[in-house]
């Protein structure tokens, strides 16, 4: 059974605790923004379609500009404020914030590493004989261990914690737990953007 917190709310209703023991209506999958998720994968295949150089840059750049920030924001930011919210604040929190990530993680991931893959063969960066070769194989080691947490550690972690807030009661102590693992596991993902920004500068430079 999972923790409670007898907090009464300030409008004098009914406590914290009560409320927090019943499942929440939550959508797994954000249907709202469906269609956000469908028009950056269809701009990732017209780029790649097209090998326009100015759509790939465009998707590359702004994908991978989206996970670094998105991954120290929620490391360095949103942890820290999560860390002094009472336990119901947090589910309260969580139940509208996780659904987001829901999406928005797996669509940045895609657009990062199929425009830049895209990118490095089109610049030659990739060939023997090219003097960034080996700076975007560093590269491509470091976005794929992020690409691998991302993906096999934050994205569970995610889903996971929206299934346990659907129960009733939904477990308190589960849920901070997945929520502390996603929130730092951001934040070394977000510490690795930062790896690879060195990286892209000096590529871009070379």
């Amino acid at each position: 059974m999972g923790t409670t917190v007898d907090v009464t709310s300030a409008s004098g209703g009914a406590p914290m605790a009560a409320r927090s023991s019943a499942p929440l209506n939550i959508q797994i999958v954000p249907l709202k923004g469906l269609p956000f998720a469908a028009a950056a994968v269809a701009l990732v295949v017209y780029a790649i379609a097209s090998n326009s150089s100015w759509a790939l840059m465009l998707v590359h750049v702004a994908g991978g500009g989206l996970w670094t920030g998105v991954d120290l924001f929620v490391g360095l930011v949103i942890g820290p404020i999560l860390g002094g919210l009472s336990p119901p604040a947090r589910i309260e929190f969580a139940s509208k914030f996780m659904p987001k990530m829901v999406l928005l993680m797996p669509v940045l991931v895609m657009m990062t590493l199929a425009a830049g893959f895209q990118v490095a063969i089109n610049l030659g960066n990739l060939y023997p004989v090219s003097a960034n070769r080996p700076w975007l194989i560093a590269s491509m080691v470091v976005v794929g261990i992020m690409a691998v947490i991302a993906l096999g550690i934050l994205e569970p972690a995610n889903i996971a914690v929206l299934f346990e807030m659907k129960k009733a009661p939904p477990d308190v102590d589960v849920i901070e737990r997945l929520m502390k693992r996603f929130v730092y596991t951001a934040g070394i993902t977000g510490l690795m953007q930062v790896a690879t920004l060195l990286i892209m500068t000096r590529v871009a430079t070379q």
